[in-house]
């Protein structure tokens, strides 16, 4: 009678956990912008202008409007990035495909110099299902975490819409806001970060992490607010 019970009550946790998952979040990656005021990154005026940081070198490749993040071997992150014009106010939108656990991120308003220091990254990360945390796909990295994990399986197209304007910064993660963040109530060092998010420039330029892992980017549109 004791087993009974014991996988009597084995099988209800189980059935909660399954019915807890079938209730998470679905999203889908949103359509590609159209009208006024975007500006297509990967068309093949602005794609040449998309370069590694310094003493970097064949991270990605660009081909039939992808960016292909072929995955370096070599030590340490490596950064590249639209390098024609710096963004203050704008709202962008991205779109990625992961292998299996890839790790990336999408930096904004950043310098060169170190992106990731100098700027700030909302995460991409192979996390589908699990719970969302500050380095959750959808995450501003090790400062704020996202309200869902709305991040596609495996092999699946994902989308971000980012609004930035002023300190006012919103997510839209396949079609869910996962971060509404006001920065100008960062006022002291969170996280990792020891500069405080309410004193960073108000604009600098867009990169892309390289984590050592095989992934793509497309529809990387902006519009300027």
């Amino acid at each position: 009678m004791k087993r009974w019970f014991v996988l009597t009550g084995f099988c209800c946790v189980v059935a909660a956990l399954a019915v807890a998952q079938a209730r998470l979040p679905q999203g889908e990656c949103t359509p590609r912008p159209e009208g006024p005021g975007w500006t297509d990154l990967l068309d093949k005026e602005h794609a040449p202008e998309w370069k590694e940081t310094k003493g970097n070198a064949g991270l990605f490749e660009i081909e039939d409007g992808m960016i292909h993040v072929t995955g370096s071997k070599s030590q340490g992150l490596k950064y590249f990035g639209y390098m024609k014009e710096k963004f203050g106010d704008f709202q962008l939108h991205i779109e990625f495909k992961l292998t299996a656990n890839a790790n990336s991120g999408v930096m904004i308003r950043a310098l060169p110099e170190d992106p990731p220091y100098q700027g700030m990254e909302v995460q991409v990360y192979d996390d589908p299902g699990k719970p969302p945390t500050k380095e959750s796909c959808g995450s501003l990295f090790d400062v704020a975490t996202p309200m869902f994990n709305v991040t596609r399986p495996t092999g699946e197209w994902n989308s971000f819409d980012i609004t930035f304007k002023g300190q006012h910064l919103e997510v839209v993660q396949n079609g869910w806001k996962v971060l509404d963040v006001d920065l100008s109530k960062m006022t002291l060092p969170i996280g990792k970060f020891d500069t405080p998010y309410a004193t960073l420039p108000l604009d600098g330029y867009l990169f892309v992490q390289d984590h050592h892992q095989e992934l793509w980017y497309r529809n990387i549109l902006i519009k300027k607010l």
